[in-house]
């Protein structure tokens, strides 16, 4: 059994983080899925049109993430939070790749609900997952490239053993963390915070859930972390 830790000294400086979680095992992420791909062509739509005109940084769900990357020393405007970053994208061209399934469903969830949701592969983790600041042992390899660089201290990452898997906390993922036609076992966070979008986590992570169960006969588990409940095992 593998854990999902947050290190507590996350909640010092984010007192009001939490994260809903949702774990898959057993997709079959291979072929393309008309469902999905039409789900996600929906959320995008939806998204563009009732956001065309709308200053994204602005939206309530994600200046509370600006904000929270201000407190952690990230510039916001250079490193833009994986929901702000999807959000323009869909904003400007009103359209997004088909990569496969597992990603076209964090994407579809992601622009319904304005939520930062990442997806790991589970079989490609070291250890635990943990989300913690990052220490001069810790590497990362970025999307596209051959060559790991070692990390600074202290910055927020999701990380398993010494892997980062992403950085600058919801900023980018790792090329070894990334999902692939060959993932099966998946492991979904959704980040947040208690005083702002609770009730919006829950109920993603729920619907996450059921159409995971749905769609791929797979079994599924959820759960909740936050500074009282910083531990999770799947």
């Amino acid at each position: 059994m593998k854990k999902f830790i947050v290190d507590e000294k996350v909640f010092e400086k984010l007192p009001e983080y939490c994260l809903g979680i949702v774990v898959a095992k057993g997709i079959d992420n291979h072929s393309f899925n008309n469902r999905i791909e039409q789900m996600l062509d929906k959320q995008i739509r939806k998204f563009a049109d009732a956001y065309q005109s709308v200053n994204i940084r602005e939206l309530p769900n994600i200046k509370a993430y600006r904000d929270a990357f201000s407190v952690l020393g990230i510039n916001p405007n250079k490193y833009m939070c994986s929901i702000e970053a999807l959000a323009k994208r869909v904003q400007k061209n009103v359209q997004l790749p088909h990569i496969n399934s597992i990603v076209d469903i964090g994407n579809a969830f992601s622009l319904k609900y304005h939520l930062p949701m990442g997806a790991h592969d589970i079989d490609k983790m070291e250890s635990d997952i943990e989300i913690r600041f990052s220490t001069a042992q810790d590497y990362f390899l970025g999307l596209g490239e051959n060559q790991a660089v070692a990390m600074p201290e202290g910055e927020l990452v999701y990380i398993s053993r010494h892997t980062v898997k992403t950085r600058r906390w919801i900023w980018r993922q790792s090329e070894d963390g990334k999902i692939t036609e060959e993932t099966n076992n998946v492991f979904f966070p959704i980040d947040g915070f208690e005083n702002l979008n609770y009730e919006q986590i829950l109920k993603a992570r729920d619907e996450l859930a059921d159409f995971l169960r749905q769609e791929f006969d797979c079994d599924v588990l959820t759960g909740y972390a936050n500074r009282e409940a910083n531990v999770f095992c799947y």
